[in-house]
């Protein structure tokens, strides 16, 4: 049965990925008092590595609030303008990710006894690349949100975690929504205003 305190980081998390699909500055606040959340949750069942996980999302929400106030494009000064992932960094994006991949998962296999540990390493190494990448303002970490959630919901299905499996169902669905938005706004693309408006 959920906490209180569970409900409070679902509804949080799937809040910030909201407000970070509609470019909105507020979803780093909100995302961080969401990954308190679930470090004081992870500390409560001792998983530590979700606890470390969620630590350190919790600085890098503090570094995508900097990055985004530093370069939010409208007049309220709420919303950030997404950019285009040069093909140097998407290189490098992914080339980190694979290299945490095999570290983490090395560790967690020969160290602890982790149930699918090269799988879960992967999981978290590509999503610290996604949440970089979202901090950096990049549309393409919409996509690899949505491959990194896919492969999760199927991860929390096989480990009985249905309601967790449902949450993030529902971030690909905010993450689609996330993409087609920050794509409408890339640089030379001029939407008709009631899509802008979406």
């Amino acid at each position: 049965m959920m906490s209180g305190l569970e409900i409070s980081a679902v509804i949080l998390s799937a809040l910030a990925v909201w407000l970070t699909a509609r470019r909105h500055l507020w979803c780093w606040p909100v995302g961080l008092v969401s990954v308190l959340l679930y470090a004081r949750i992870f500390l409560v069942a001792k998983l530590y590595s979700d606890l470390l996980l969620q630590l350190i999302f919790a600085v890098m929400q503090l570094y995508g609030w900097w990055q985004w106030k530093r370069g939010v494009s409208d007049q309220d000064g709420q919303h950030i303008q997404p950019q285009r992932l040069p093909k140097q960094g998407l290189l490098i994006g992914l080339l980190a990710g694979a290299a945490g991949s095999v570290v983490l998962g090395y560790v967690m296999a020969s160290f602890t006894d982790a149930h699918i540990p090269w799988l879960d390493s992967a999981l978290t190494s590509f999503s610290l690349v996604a949440q970089f990448w979202m901090a950096r303002k990049y549309v393409a970490n919409w996509w690899l949100w949505i491959a990194v959630d896919i492969i999760y919901v199927g991860v929390y299905i096989y480990k009985d975690l249905d309601l967790t499996a449902g949450l993030y169902a529902a971030f690909i669905v905010l993450a689609v929504i996330g993409l087609r938005n920050w794509q409408r706004q890339l640089p030379g693309n001029h939407p008709p205003a009631a899509a802008a408006a979406l």
